[in-house]
């Protein structure tokens, strides 16, 4: 299927995403820091990114990224919030991620979510 590259620190939950978007049949890697995630995600189909993570900006990342020509035109990004956390979701959209989701729709949609990237229906 797909190259996913998911940027979550959080073992337990990214872990969780991970082995959804497996067992769906993407090949998946994990980063847990913002500049391994950089450095490795032009390589992949589509890029989702763990909002509520601890030190890391996605909002700011995904701009740098970008600003750098390190994020191929087009590649679709993901970001998941905490749902009471209505700034971080704002800035995510500002800064012009794909789709921007709650982080328990996340838990139960992964693999629909990533599909529906992937084919172009954000």
């Amino acid at each position: 299927m797909a190259r996913v590259a998911l940027l979550s620190p959080d073992l337990l939950f990214g872990s969780k995403v991970e082995g959804a978007l497996a067992l769906a049949g993407h090949d998946v890697a994990r980063f847990a820091t913002a500049e391994r995630f950089a450095v490795a995600v032009g390589f992949h189909d589509l890029a989702i990114f763990d909002l509520t993570a601890e030190g890391i900006d996605g909002a700011d990342l995904l701009h740098r990224l970008r600003e750098h020509g390190d994020l191929p035109d087009g590649l679709p990004t993901l970001g998941y919030y905490s749902h009471v956390d209505i700034d971080t979701r704002r800035r995510a959209l500002e800064a012009g991620f794909t789709k921007v989701v709650p982080r328990s729709r996340m838990a139960r949609e992964a693999a629909t979510l990533a599909a529906g990237l992937l084919a172009g229906r954000g």
